[in-house]
């Protein structure tokens, strides 16, 4: 619950964040048992049903953009500071104008949570530190971005989404949902090897969802929430698989 209000904009107004909240705990944790029990992680799933159900709130000019008259001063010019479209939207348009280091910093538009990749990598250790997440999702999340951002660079089917692997891991909420989405014990894989299966096609697939969908810049909710669907049936082949092996053994 407390990762809610880091994934969203800041001026989220609080009634959606909890009706938003309320859908998400009811049908996304208590109809599965309640806690420990849920498929989908329930901060996410509040992430999609603001996203679906109040759009303009959630991305667009009118997040991050802010006139002389939102402020009650009149002449509509736009005040000090960005301007423009969020950091993905721009880049899918037209390319990224912002420097790797600006966004390592955090010195980009975005969610609370997302803009600044140092602050990410300072939690990412804390949850290493304490074991609470797994090192083996958390890398593979990164390793799956990279390889599949290298792919498109490659290919050159999406000019403006074609920027550099390091890029495409410091936009966005992919850092985010690396170090503390993705790693969520509950809905993520529970064996060791599906653990690097699941991080690493999380991490392909919002790439694969940022290149191929203009629509949709982002890309790495959806990626966890389809991962978290399929996070048993990998663990079940991994078991499966170990089980074969096992078997052949003792039949030699």
């Amino acid at each position: 619950g407390i990762l809610i209000p880091m994934i969203v904009p800041v001026d989220t107004p609080l009634w959606m964040i909890a009706v938003a909240t309320a859908f998400a705990v009811v049908f996304a944790k208590e109809v599965f048992g309640g806690t420990g029990y849920n498929v989908f992680n329930v901060a996410l799933v509040t992430r999609a049903f603001l996203f679906f159900a109040y759009p303009a709130a959630m991305s667009g000019d009118q997040v991050f953009v802010r006139t002389a008259d939102t402020f009650g001063i009149g002449g509509g010019q736009v005040v000090d500071g960005f301007s423009g479209a969020t950091p993905l939207g721009q880049v899918a348009i037209a390319g990224n104008p912002m420097t790797t280091w600006d966004m390592f910093l955090g010195l980009i538009p975005g969610s609370i949570g997302e803009t600044s990749v140092l602050a990410i990598l300072i939690g990412a250790v804390i949850l290493l530190f304490t074991k609470i997440a797994s090192w083996k999702t958390m890398v593979s999340v990164f390793v799956g971005g990279a390889v599949m951002s290298l792919i498109f660079n490659m290919i050159g089917t999406t000019v403006a989404m074609c920027v550099s692997p390091l890029d495409h891991l410091f936009l966005g909420g992919f850092a985010f949902g690396a170090v503390f989405m993705a790693t969520d014990p509950v809905t993520s894989a529970r064996t060791e090897t599906g653990k690097y299966i699941y991080g690493f096609l999380v991490g392909a697939m919002a790439i694969i969802i940022r290149a191929l969908n203009p629509g949709y810049p982002e890309g790495m909710m959806l990626a966890i929430l389809l991962m978290n669907v399929f996070a048993p049936l990998i663990d079940y082949y991994v078991v499966e698989a170990n089980i074969n092996r096992r078997l052949k053994r003792v039949i030699k």
